[in-house]
């Protein structure tokens, strides 16, 4: 273990200082090591010159001529506590911070052995105190202990207060960082147009800027940088800016996005029943059914009812299981002008087909082509029961006619399957009488599955109809046997 060679210079000093000095003190009628000639003086100093330098020894040297010389002016007698507290001193003024710990060690042994010395020289004096009845009570020790013992205390206490006050800070942060995400919505990130039908999306944040596109009332952007007057912002396809003043955010945004906004119950799987009532329980008059995927409004106005979402069913509500259904809320994006000009254009297109279908139904016929349907073969039997039940006894041309009305409707939103447009609400009579029932029960004829599968395939004689009526009632329309369809 390596010392610090002027540390110890401290402590050296201090022991032999300490020793000698209460050698030296003089105690009445006891004979002292006072006469100590000079030549016991600088063997100690030459000890001290030997291990530590000339220095040290220098120091020793002073303050052992010092002690001595106070013994032979016949000085009053110093006890061993103020002798002690004497040369503590002379220690201090010798020494530096950093020295004095392993000093102040040195100095307390030294004190407990020549304290011990001290007071077996003075035992006689104790003694003789004790006989006269005088006898001293070791107050200071144990006040000295009890002070040791609160200052403990104190010092205990003074750490856990401190402990405490770190970790408030740090539990006023948690909940500080808490609030601030319950504060973080994302709509902060998303805005709105509050406009009455669309708001100009621009290349650059200026009014004289290319239009870049259209986000129409009801569409949602999220925000890529704000400005103080003009935002950038991505909705679909369309990257651009749109001025601040006819835009809102956060809460504002959201409470205008649940007003505009759609929602929808998308069937998690297939053959998701659309009840008339919020029961499971048979007998319950089953409104639509949905494939998997099929989606469905929901009634946002109806009476929420737990484990069951409203629905719309044409003008009525209808009730699914929320276990088989997951609902959002969907709504509009940006167009650009590419897509927009592309739309028109297709809507045109579709216009001038569905005259010309319906300029060649009304000459007498004419079968055009749509776009085919996936579906299953209970959709096809279940969509030729239906036209056994309306059309049985009607020509082929009249079968198919009815089966391209159930799919102009799908085609049209009317529901999100086959099925769904078949069960809806006050529209086809057999399928909620239970006569279409019997129909599936007893066997579907060849020709109405037949027609199913063709009208299902994209067939349509009927112009793009939605609606039948019998040909009595005079209702304007393409007459094919004994109903009009319009």
């Amino acid at each position: 273990m390596k010392f610090d060679k002027k540390v110890m210079e401290s402590g050296v000093v201090a022991a032999f200082s300490l020793v000698l000095a209460f050698t030296a003190v003089p105690v009445t009628n006891v004979p002292t090591e006072a006469d100590l000639d000079s030549r016991k003086v600088e063997l100690t100093a030459e000890e001290a010159r030997k291990y530590f330098g000339n220095e040290t020894a220098t120091k020793v040297k002073r303050q052992s001529n010092l002690v001595a010389a106070a013994s032979e002016e016949k000085q009053p007698l110093v006890s061993a506590q103020e002798g002690a507290g004497q040369l503590q001193q002379f220690v201090q003024k010798e020494t530096t911070e950093e020295k004095q710990p392993q000093a102040a060690n040195l100095l307390e042994e030294a004190i407990e052995e020549t304290t011990g010395e001290s007071d077996q020289k003075e035992m006689p004096a104790e003694s003789a105190a004790g006989e006269s009845g005088q006898k001293e009570t070791p107050a200071e020790p144990a006040q000295g202990q009890a002070v040791e013992e609160e200052d403990a205390a104190a010092s205990v206490e003074e750490e856990a207060a401190k402990e405490e006050a770190d970790k408030k800070p740090e539990e006023n942060n948690a909940g500080t960082e808490e609030s601030k995400k319950e504060e973080i919505s994302p709509w902060d990130a998303k805005l709105m147009p509050q406009v009455e039908e669309y708001l100009n999306v621009r290349t650059e944040a200026s009014e004289e800027a290319e239009p870049a596109g259209k986000l129409p009332k009801g569409a949602s952007a999220e925000i890529i940088e704000s400005g103080a007057e003009w935002t950038k912002i991505k909705s679909g396809s369309v990257e651009g800016y749109v001025k601040n003043e006819f835009c809102v955010t956060g809460k504002e945004a959201e409470t205008l996005a649940n007003e505009l906004g759609t929602t929808y119950a998308t069937a998690v799987t297939g053959g998701v029943r659309v009840r008339e009532t919020a029961s499971s329980e048979e007998g319950v008059t089953i409104l639509d059914v949905l494939e998997e995927g099929g989606k469905i409004k929901v009634d946002k106005e109806a009476e929420a009812t737990d484990g069951w979402v409203c629905v719309k069913v044409g003008d009525t509500t209808g009730y699914v299981s929320a276990d088989y259904v997951t609902v959002e809320l969907e709504l509009g994006k940006a167009i650009s002008i590419e897509e927009e000009r592309a739309a028109i254009e297709a809507a045109e297109a579709e216009r001038r087909a569905k005259e010309a279908a319906q300029s060649q139904s009304s000459q007498g016929g004419g079968t055009t082509q749509r776009a085919a349907v996936a579906a299953s073969y209970d959709d096809v039997t279940l969509l030729g029961a239906l036209i056994q039940c309306e059309a049985g006894s009607e020509c082929y041309e009249g079968q198919l006619a009815v089966g391209a009305v159930v799919m102009n409707r799908l085609r049209a939103g009317y529901a999100g399957s086959i099925s769904g447009v078949i069960y809806q609400s006050g529209q086809f009579t057999p399928a909620l009488n239970g006569t279409m029932a019997g129909v599936l029960a007893s066997g579907v004829s060849g020709s109405c599955l037949q027609a199913a599968q063709q009208a299902i395939g994209g067939a349509d004689n009927v112009g793009g109809a939605t609606s039948f009526r019998s040909a009595s009632s005079g209702i304007p329309g393409i007459v094919i046997g004994n109903h009009v369809f319009f």
